[in-house]
């Protein structure tokens, strides 16, 4: 994508394309223009990332790929500035309002996979900043975004949440990626994955323990 003069949009397009954030000198106002520009380019991402898990049931979920990435641009000034913003963090962080769905997950992944870092660059700044507590939250419902970050996921029904085949699929294979042993130590996800390695462990990954009713 070529550069737009949109602070937000060349922010997503940048963080992308090549990992790594602008910051600005001020938060400038995301127009409607600039979100149906963000959709076009969220479908067309959407569609590239697919290919991978071969599913043509699912499709973007535009509206939710654009909550996100003002999520993530806001989220990024915020990082630099905090003039008169203590009273507004709620406006530029809003809580996600749609039906979390497959579809909105991975929407929302477009963007959401690279809050953790933010968050972990927030947090090395000052720990009781309550903008953390409010990013730990989106995690924690979009937390396929959040895997190799310290989450609590106590409440999640894991049998229920890993029903569905492509994403259960894509959910064990980032595990994997981001060698979460949190994650990977539950006993029904510790199975699933041992289904999948088979007699391959040793090279997928060779210390994560077999985890048994005995040495839970």
């Amino acid at each position: 994508m070529m550069e737009t003069k949109s602070p937000f949009l060349d922010t997503i397009f940048l963080l992308r394309k090549n990992e790594c954030i602008t910051l600005f000198s001020n938060i400038h106002a995301i127009s409607p223009k600039e979100e149906q520009e963000a959709e076009v380019y969220f479908e067309a991402e959407f569609e590239k990332e697919r290919l991978e898990f071969l599913s043509d049931q699912l499709i973007c979920n535009t509206t939710t790929a654009v909550w996100a990435a003002k999520v993530l641009y806001h989220s990024a000034q915020l990082y630099l500035i905090r003039e008169d913003t203590a009273n507004n963090l709620e406006n530029l962080i809003p809580e996600f309002k749609g039906i979390r769905d497959i579809s909105s997950i991975l929407s929302a992944d477009l963007s959401l996979r690279f809050l953790p870092e933010v968050i972990m660059a927030l947090n090395s700044t000052d720990p009781e900043d309550p903008l953390i507590k409010m990013l730990e939250d989106i995690l924690t419902e979009f937390h396929y975004s959040g895997i190799g970050y310290d989450l609590d996921l106590k409440q999640v029904n894991w049998e229920e949440e890993l029903k569905d085949k492509t994403y259960r699929k894509l959910y064990l294979e980032r595990i994997v990626e981001k060698k979460d042993y949190k994650l990977a130590e539950i006993p029904f996800i510790n199975k699933l994955l041992m289904a999948e390695f088979g007699m391959h462990k040793e090279a997928f990954w060779r210390e994560l323990k077999i985890i048994t009713e005995e040495n839970q």
